[in-house]
């Protein structure tokens, strides 16, 4: 089978906007946007492939970047690599220096545009940020001032756990904290009775998972709970590939190392995980036994970043 590792990149410039690329009509998915590329030379490293392209595509050099996605199919004749890249600086003005009309947007307009089927997962991931929190179980004026504490430092996107909580003081707590928060984060819920709250997504844990992957299955209408995120936690292929036939928008993938929460749960280690990121065309948050120091061995082995409670958690609350 013939296989072709074709680079792109994820553009941010200083304003946050993510630059995007019209197909050429007369091209194969023609009128569709795309984030720039193009296939990697023979004996060409991956970085240096990505400077190229983006030269040649757009006049402009890519002075930071670092793996953000890595998206495979196959098909009859061929098989695609998609290897993705977040450029966060370069030099120059990005122009269409093919004739290709260009654009820069905010990530939350990537929506709007038509891109390929297989750039769906590309667009999730330039929205999604690399550092996912998770909430301690803890009472509700400990987690205001967490909160307060992370509320710009670059946390951006929140699972709300409160374990502690039954699903009525649950569902009262998620109205106060968003209503309290309005768009300064992006939150995830999470527990056995799906709150009112409705504007938020929604975090599967494993067993929820299986019990929509059946139903499904089954023959029955599995649809995403909320019109927000929808997550899953997940802990070998056989979940992960739950996931991917729920069409989740993203996944937690643990634990990677020992950790004190989970102490009687086998770690999957390095090497597991990135076999099993290969396997998934999803962003995929290692969790598990991590620090924000993990975050740049994550993005070497395909991982959106690193997910955790007491990694991200201000340590005095």
């Amino acid at each position: 089978m013939r296989r072709i590792h074709v680079i792109a990149a994820v553009i941010k410039n200083s304003d946050g906007q993510i630059l995007i690329a019209k197909r050429p009509d007369s091209a194969h998915q023609g009128g569709l946007w795309e984030f720039p590329g193009g296939k990697l030379e023979p004996n060409e490293s991956r970085f240096a492939a990505l400077r190229r392209e983006l030269q040649e595509e757009l006049g402009i050099e890519a002075i930071q970047a670092r793996p953000l996605i890595d998206i495979r199919h196959d098909y009859p004749d061929k098989s695609i690599r998609l290897d993705v890249w977040l450029v966060d600086r370069f030099s120059g003005t990005a122009h269409g220096a093919e004739g290709q009309p260009i654009r820069w947007v905010q990530s939350a307009e990537l929506n709007q545009f038509e891109f390929p089927a297989a750039n769906r997962p590309i667009v999730t991931a330039a929205q999604l940020p690399e550092r996912y929190l998770i909430t301690p179980d803890c009472d509700e004026q400990t987690l205001f001032r967490g909160l307060d504490q992370v509320r710009g430092k670059g946390i951006t996107l929140i699972q709300l756990r409160q374990t502690q909580l039954q699903p009525k003081a649950y569902d009262a707590l998620a109205q106060r904290v968003t209503q309290r928060y309005g768009d300064d984060f992006k939150w995830l819920l999470k527990g056995d009775v799906q709150p009112r709250v409705t504007d938020c997504g929604w975090h599967l844990n494993s067993a929820q998972l299986r019990r929509l992957w059946q139903q499904r299955a089954g023959g029955q209408k599995a649809q995403k709970p909320f019109s927000g995120l929808l997550a899953a936690s997940c802990h070998n292929a056989e979940e992960l590939s739950m996931a991917i036939a729920l069409s989740v928008d993203f996944v937690t993938l643990s634990p990677v190392q020992s950790t004190a929460s989970h102490p009687d749960a086998k770690p999957l280690g390095w090497e597991q995980a990135e076999q099993l990121i290969t396997e998934v065309n999803l962003p995929v948050y290692l969790l598990g036994g991590l620090q924000p120091s993990h975050s740049a061995r994550a993005f070497d082995i395909g991982a959106q970043g690193v997910a955790g409670i007491n990694a991200f958690w201000p340590s005095d609350n």
